[in-house]
């Protein structure tokens, strides 16, 4: 459902009798509109996000066939999709939390206010298998600040023969990533460990460390939209250029790659400061079709040839 019909009157709220799915998206629209809310936590633009809790009330499926469009809610379905909709807009709720599910990778993932909405854009890299950039299948991965779990989950998806290390400083996060991982049914390739950075990972090493960590530096953590504060702070916050996590990670990453591993981290809008910050570094930086930017690539033999720059 994202082809959106011709817009109805929006300002007089209709009653709970015969209202059509697309009169209820197009009042949703309306609102979210009119309120000025924030978009971007799995959706871009108020239809969409209005789409994401009507079909979590109606139970549709993702991508659901414009066919429904015309379906006919109960009264108690209408009375339950308003609420919602009132409840995004008067708390600036992002949808994820208010459903409970978001979607990475195509797939569905248990979020709550314990970890951050995925919306990574490392999730095109999983897609594509990581190609080329890897030598060879990984047989060791680790998802590194892995909050719920959805970039290991969505890589053992991509690398059915690899075993998967979730890891968090978080206890909530790794609550939430256990969860994720009984419904993917993948106990036997994944295991979620409570660790700051590599504490808890001693005498491990993997081919492939992926990692979207907190990034966030003091001006734009204080300028954020009033969504992303119902996000835990741990998981964005990362000191005033908002490297703080990055820089530890670059110092000890080395020693945790096999030799021909690789390091993939997200910085988002910190990679300029990255880059100042070690210019001397031969960061490769991802370009994607989408536009998104700030996501990075290393080397074992480049980590370690520059571990006394990180140092």
């Amino acid at each position: 459902m994202t082809n959106k019909a011709t817009p109805y009157g929006q300002k007089k709220q209709l009653s709970t009798e015969s209202l059509s799915v697309s009169q209820l998206l197009h009042e949703g629209e309306a609102m979210f509109v009119e309120h000025g809310i924030y978009f971007g936590h799995g959706t871009d633009s108020a239809w969409d996000e209005a789409v994401s809790i009507l079909s979590y009330v109606l139970n549709f499926p993702p991508n659901a066939d414009r066919s429904l469009m015309t379906n006919i809610p109960t009264a108690e379905q209408v009375v339950r999709i308003r609420s919602l909709f009132g409840r995004r807009v008067e708390e600036r709720i992002p949808a994820p939390y208010i459903t409970g599910q978001a979607w990475f990778c195509g797939l569905p993932f248990v979020v709550d206010h314990r970890v951050i909405i995925p919306r990574s854009p490392i999730a095109a890299l999983i897609t594509s298998y990581f190609e080329p950039w890897l030598p060879c299948n990984p047989k060791r991965i680790l998802d590194l600040c892995t909050g719920g779990g959805c970039i290991g989950i969505s890589c053992a998806y991509g690398f059915e023969e690899a075993e998967v290390i979730l890891s968090d400083i978080s206890a909530d996060a790794i609550a939430v990533a256990n969860i994720n991982i009984g419904n993917h049914q993948l106990e036997k390739r994944g295991v979620a460990i409570q660790s700051d950075l590599f504490e808890g990972l001693k005498g491990r090493d993997f081919d492939l460390i992926v990692s979207n960590p907190p990034y966030v530096d003091q001006a734009d953590l204080s300028s954020m939209p009033e969504e992303f504060h119902h996000e835990p702070e741990l998981a964005l916050a990362s000191g005033f250029d908002g490297l703080d996590f990055t820089r530890r990670l670059l110092q000890e990453a080395y020693e945790y790659l096999s030799e021909d591993g690789v390091l993939i981290v997200e910085v988002g809008n910190s990679g300029a400061a990255l880059e100042l910050a070690f210019p001397a570094v031969p960061f490769m930086w991802f370009e994607f079709a989408e536009g998104d930017s700030g996501v990075f690539m290393l080397t074992q033999a480049q980590l370690a040839e520059h571990r006394e720059i990180f140092a």
